[in-house]
């Protein structure tokens, strides 16, 4: 089925219209619509155009309101102030638009118009390292903002750029090479080992191999020698390398699936995965004269990037040791993923503090020609997660906090709450709504915050049942479901639009909302903005309280097709909230 246009879009095409009867001369014209607390809409174009046509903006308004077609569409318009157009639709139209994006599976939400090819860079572990809280923004962020876009209409390819290389992997490497038998292990009952004890182990052999490395210098020296070896792709470095990579991915994979997030094998590209192309990359950057030698190191210079004492501050894509930098495997990903994979948009969902250096990268790929008017590079940066106090958030000891304590703990405050409303729920049940409220509070606490800014990670708020959280939301959505279940076991009365009834206020308001959800998402989409999406299904399960305390559904009982109506107003709302939730990655049970 064709996308549905939004009662907004509607009204904005017949006032553009009449805006060009009323000024033939100064061609297409924006009305300026908004959602208003003084009408449904308000059109506050006028007074621009009236300014630039040197008319009478009031005068204007009214041949406006003359020339616009109202139909069945429009019902009220009254001209306000210096020349505001407020504007009231009329009840048919709302449910009429609602019953057509009711018949569509996906809501009436137009595709993009022109859908592009975008890699999302998200989700970056570093291998053989614990994954803390500072991972979680750029997983949850970047997973919304694959399922946003894809819904959109996107072609998207997912990259996880792991931190899998690097001086680091002598020292693991040669302490296993010498202790050959660290990662030989299973559990107990022969099955593969959790994701928990793969990086017990990991960490056991890190602290090892660190503790000799600082202690024994022909340690030392052998591990350096092994950092060759592994660069020069020596075949038993690379072969003990690889079971580091493969013990840290079944870590991962396990805290990813915690987050209820699909992380899937061909879509982790690390650092690694651009070794062959650094060389290249330094060349095309040197002979084109975009990269110049300084001190023996290759460097790129920027008139606005200067250090403390004033002078400019490279990027450092060769060193002058002829080992590679972050740039020069930053750059190589770049031209991997224009020219290999087709980017028309590449999206990185990197830490802010990283900006700078991202900044440099983007511009140097623009010099090279990497980058253009037709592909380009975005860094959706997030901020930092507080504790309660404001601080970086940290353990008692001061410590970094693990990710994965931190989702057990979110399970843990969510299971009582489920246990407290719960009331025909199984224990079985009861595990399973708790994995789905703990995990969904971690997600929207992050995704309901623009990203770029720091928040407070404070999980008695995230699991509370009032205020802005997915809590709130999921148990609006499981109250849409017990009432149509309880619609549909009392018998007689099932969901249907009735356009010839006139709405109550909470109808009306809720319908409009409801009319909303397309636009939203195709600004969320355009604006990498997944907080959007949280902050309308936060007003839609607001709307919907209203709506439910306001306009009896089941009790006491409403006439027939008011019942009907209302019971299809239940059922859209269900499914919108269900939707966008699904597009932030939050599950929402049918009963709480």
């Amino acid at each position: 089925m064709a996308s549905v246009p939004s009662l907004a879009s509607s009204v904005n095409q017949r006032v553009a219209d009449a805006l060009a009867s009323a000024l033939p001369d100064a061609g297409a014209s924006d009305p300026l619509l908004r959602r208003s607390d003084r009408a449904d809409f308000q059109a506050n174009g006028i007074l621009a155009l009236a300014k630039k046509a040197k008319a009478n903006p009031r005068e204007l308004a009214t041949t406006v309101v003359e020339g616009i077609d109202t139909g069945d569409l429009i019902k009220e318009i009254e001209v306000s102030g210096p020349g505001f157009l407020n504007i009231t639709i009329t009840d048919r139209a709302i449910v009429e638009t609602l019953a057509a994006r009711a018949a569509d599976d996906r809501l009436g939400v137009p595709l993009a118009a022109k859908p592009g090819t975008t890699v999302i860079d998200y989700a970056q572990p570093n291998v053989a390292k614990e994954m803390h809280v500072g991972h979680l923004r750029s997983a949850v962020i970047g997973a919304a903002m694959v399922e946003i876009l894809e819904f959109t209409g996107e072609k998207v390819v997912r990259r996880h750029h792991i931190g899998d290389w690097g001086t680091q992997f002598g020292m693991l490497i040669q302490y296993l090479m010498e202790h050959p038998h660290e990662l030989d292990h299973r559990a107990e009952d022969g099955a593969e080992v959790s994701g928990e004890e793969a990086m017990s182990n990991l960490n056991r052999l890190y602290k090892a191999s660190r503790t000799l490395f600082d202690s024994d210098e022909e340690f030392k020296t052998r591990a350096r020698a092994r950092v060759v070896d592994l660069q020069a792709g020596e075949p038993e470095t690379l072969a003990l390398w690889q079971r580091f990579v493969d013990e840290s991915k079944i870590y991962f994979y396990s805290v990813f699936n915690k987050l209820d997030m699909d992380i899937q094998d061909p879509d982790v590209v690390g650092e690694s995965g651009y070794n062959d192309m650094l060389v290249e990359t330094c060349k095309l950057l040197e002979d084109s004269g975009v990269a110049v030698r300084s001190n023996g190191a290759l460097c790129v210079f920027f008139d606005d990037v200067k250090g403390q004492d004033g002078n400019p501050t490279p990027l450092i894509v060769q060193k002058s040791d002829g080992g590679f930098g972050y740039a020069a495997t930053d750059l190589s990903a770049i031209r991997d993923r224009v020219g290999n994979l087709g980017a028309t948009e590449l999206i990185y969902v990197v830490d802010a503090r990283q900006s700078l250096h991202f900044k440099m990268v983007f511009e140097t790929a623009r010099r090279a020609g990497w980058l253009n008017d037709e592909v380009k590079a975005v860094q959706l940066a997030f901020g930092t997660v507080l504790g309660k106090d404001g601080k970086p958030f940290k353990t008692r000891e001061g410590e970094t906090v693990r990710l994965v304590d931190l989702l057990d703990e979110a399970i843990d405050r969510a299971a009582a709450v489920v246990r407290e409303k719960a009331q025909d729920l199984s224990e079985e049940e009861i595990t399973e709504r708790a994995a789905q409220v703990g995990i969904g509070a971690v997600k929207y606490a992050d995704l309901s915050t623009s990203a770029s800014r720091d928040y407070k990670f404070d999980l008695d708020q995230m699991v509370s049942l009032t205020g802005d959280t997915s809590v709130y939301i999921q148990y609006a959505y499981a109250r849409t479901k017990s009432i149509l279940r309880k619609a549909d076991e009392a018998g007689g009365r099932k969901p249907a639009a009735h356009p010839e009834l006139e709405l109550a206020p909470a109808e009306r308001a809720l319908g409009l909302h409801l009319d909303h959800f397309g636009e939203l998402l195709s600004e969320a989409a355009a604006e990498h903005a997944p907080h959007k999406v949280a902050a309308y299904l936060y007003q839609l399960s607001s709307l919907f309280t209203t709506f439910y305390s306001e306009c009896p559904v089941i009790k006491p009982e409403p006439e027939l097709a008011v019942g009907e109506n209302r019971l299809f107003l239940c059922e859209l709302t269900a499914r919108t909230l269900s939707k966008g939730m699904s597009l932030l990655g939050i599950r929402t049970p049918e009963k709480l």
